[in-house]
Order: structure tokens, then C-alpha cells, then sequence
């Protein structure tokens, strides 16, 4: 009963994406070529909305919705590898034209072409597990 939230909250966030075209090939190609503040502007939002939120939380002490504390843990401060991840994850937004969450937005919506793109992205991130002990920290 406690994951029905999650699950709520999953729904609601796949529609926001629908529905503010941020899950549009057309929308992100727009964005990789400045032809459109849209992307942009939906980005923007979410930053400052996650950035707020987390100062809540960590102002607040704020439960999750199980009832436990939420922990946030100060990142390490590593330019090369931010830098690296956001040109891998960048390269792989701009070919595949969706990054995770609208990937699943698009499936929900009928879009199987994208399974594909999960597949790959889901054999990214085993690739990532295997050899993140040998990556510099």
C-alpha cells in the first residue's frame, strides 16, 4: 500500500512530461539546435524546483512517504568526472532523443520503438556497475 504513492506520483510525473512536450523528439531536437527556449525553460524549472526542495528537506529534517528520515549526502566535488558523465549521458540524450524519464513516458504512451533505447540504456548502466570499482573517483 505504501508504494501506491510512488506509483501515483510516477503516473502524475509521466503526464507532466506528455503533456509539456518534454518527452517530444521534435521538442529536444529544437533544444540541440537553440531553436527553442521550450526545453530550456522546463529544465530550468526543474533545477530550481529540485534545488529548493532540497534545501527543504534539509532544513526541515522531512520524512519520506514510508515515515523515514530523508537523507541527502553532500556530493564530492569532482569536475572530470561530472564533466565525462554529462557529455556520455549528453551524446546519449541528443542520438536516442529522450533521456530516462521520458524514455518510460514514451512507452506508457505506445511508443514501443523506444524499448530499444531502454534496452541500451539499461545495458549502459549494468556496464557502469561492472566497472565503476576501476573508474578514477
Amino acid at each position: 500500500m505504501k508504494n501506491l504513492g510512488y506509483f501515483m506520483i510516477g503516473i502524475f510525473f509521466g503526464i507532466v512530461l506528455y503533456k509539456s512536450e518534454a518527452a517530444s523528439w521534435f521538442r529536444i531536437y529544437e533544444m540541440f539546435q537553440f531553436q527553442s527556449f521550450h526545453m530550456y525553460g522546463i529544465i530550468g524549472s526543474a533545477v530550481l524546483l529540485g534545488a529548493g526542495f532540497v534545501q527543504w528537506v534539509k532544513r526541515t529534517k522531512a520524512k519520506s512517504l514510508d515515515g523515514n528520515p530523508i537523507t541527502i549526502a553532500d556530493k564530492k566535488k569532482t569536475f572530470v568526472s561530472n564533466a565525462l558523465g554529462g557529455i556520455l549521458f549528453g551524446l546519449g540524450w541528443a542520438l536516442a532523443g529522450a533521456c530516462p524519464g521520458p524514455m518510460y513516458t514514451l512507452l506508457g504512451a505506445g511508443f514501443l520503438p523506444i524499448l530499444i533505447v531502454i534496452f541500451g540504456a539499461l545495458l549502459g548502466a549494468l556496464a557502469y556497475g561492472g566497472l565503476k570499482s576501476k573508474l578514477p573517483h
